[in-house]
């Protein structure tokens, strides 16, 4: 088998040996799997599809003047605030989240009013409403056992709604759960190394979320390994491709979609051995929507269809680059490469250990940069070591 090939089909023996001492770690995906309650956690693409495409259709949106909304509270029931829009038949209820908003778009502080009484908490959002000076305020009123109030963004908020996300994954996955090469991941098995694809789909190991804010979606193609060389003990250095994506429909982020190659998941859904990681987002701007269609979706679609011929053979390259084969080669090239003293001893070190002998190609290097970044408690210091390393692997492919 040549370092271009695909391994396809189940592995005999219940999975694949994997290196995760190389590479990046992401705990994105353990953040969101750590922090969701049950009902939060779906099995399949279809039943998440359901669930946030019926909220939508119970839902609408409209521009209203901001002065025209009337707050209602009631000193019986100091807990209980509503607000009757322009036109409404009923009072709606914000919710936690659209409270903060609108508390934030007539510059009232949320934190303070939420521990008000209803009625002072009222009097003083009243106020705000009636000076607010942008006068339009977008709303998305969702009916339920009552009618809530999820979101209050300005007049020009684009809105991509979670289903539209969730529905261009199934074009790809088709439900997610192994139906297609696209599914919920397996998991990593820390005592042996062996990295297990099939692992049924339960609340503990799902990867498909939403709530009441968000959708998330984490995916992988973990039936089809592909090989990028080998390792220092001759066994082939394996990888898969995978993807998590991100929406708001009520703003509380961005849309998003990140594609990576990594060789392990583990229980707590933590992803390692992380290369070539891309990222795009999209905020919710007016002309988010035109955005989503030509530029996230298709991009989505792009990342499942494309052979990993050029990943592998930017890590082919990166292996049979040498560049340093002296101690002062080494500090020389990580030096104006803008690495420290210390830093680069640190590099020199790892592979050292690791591979049991001094860094000496472009892909030693990376390997030794992105085993320093995962030292680092802070995550921004980490990617920005991460996106180090990724910038020398793609100079040397």
């Amino acid at each position: 088998m040549t370092e271009m090939e695909i391994m396809s089909g189940r592995p005999e023996d219940g999975g694949y040996t994997v290196d995760v001492s190389r590479g990046g770690h992401d705990g994105r995906v353990s953040s969101e799997w750590f922090s969701r309650p049950d009902d939060e956690k779906y099995l399949s693409l279809s039943d998440l599809y359901a669930s946030v495409k019926g909220r939508a259709g119970r839902s609408r949106t409209r521009t209203v003047e901001s002065a025209a909304i009337r707050v209602e509270a009631h000193r019986d029931d100091p807990e209980r605030l509503a607000l009757v829009l322009p036109e409404g038949e009923a009072p709606v209820a914000p919710t936690h989240w659209s409270f903060g908003q609108l508390a934030s778009l007539v510059g009232a502080p949320a934190a303070y009013l939420r521990r008000l009484p209803a009625p002072l908490a009222g009097i003083n959002l009243q106020y705000g409403l009636t000076k607010h000076r942008a006068e339009q305020v977008k709303t998305l009123e969702t009916e339920g056992g009552r009618t809530e109030l999820r979101a209050v963004t300005g007049p020009d908020y684009g809105r991509i709604y979670d289903h539209e996300l969730v529905s261009a994954v199934q074009r790809i996955a088709g439900d997610g759960v192994g139906d297609t090469r696209w599914k919920v991941p397996g998991v990593l098995d820390w005592s042996t190394g062996v990295y297990n694809p099939m692992v049924d789909v339960t609340k503990d190991t799902t990867t498909l979320y939403a709530s009441d804010r968000d959708v998330f979606l984490f995916l992988v193609d973990d039936m089809n390994p592909i090989e990028a060389g080998r390792l220092a003990d001759g066994s082939p250095d394996l990888f898969f491709r995978g993807f998590y994506c991100w929406n708001s429909e009520v703003g509380a982020k961005t849309l998003g979609i990140a594609s990576f190659y990594l060789r392990a998941v583990c229980q707590n859904r933590c992803l390692w051995g992380v290369e070539d990681f891309q990222e795009i987002s999209i905020r919710h701007t007016r002309y988010a929507a035109s955005r989503f269609a030509h530029e996230a979706a298709p991009a989505l679609m792009n990342f499942a269809d494309s052979s990993p011929r050029p990943f592998v053979a930017g890590i082919r390259a990166a292996r049979e680059r040498i560049v340093a084969r002296s101690d002062e080669e080494r500090s020389d090239f990580l030096g104006k490469r803008g690495f420290s003293k210390a830093q680069t001893g640190r590099i020199v070190e790892t592979v050292l250990a690791e591979e049991g002998r001094p860094p000496e190609s472009v892909f030693d290097f990376v390997q030794g940069v992105t085993a320093l970044a995962r030292t680092k408690p802070q995550q921004d210091a980490r990617l920005a070591m991460e996106t180090r390393a990724k910038k020398l692997l793609e100079a040397a492919a």
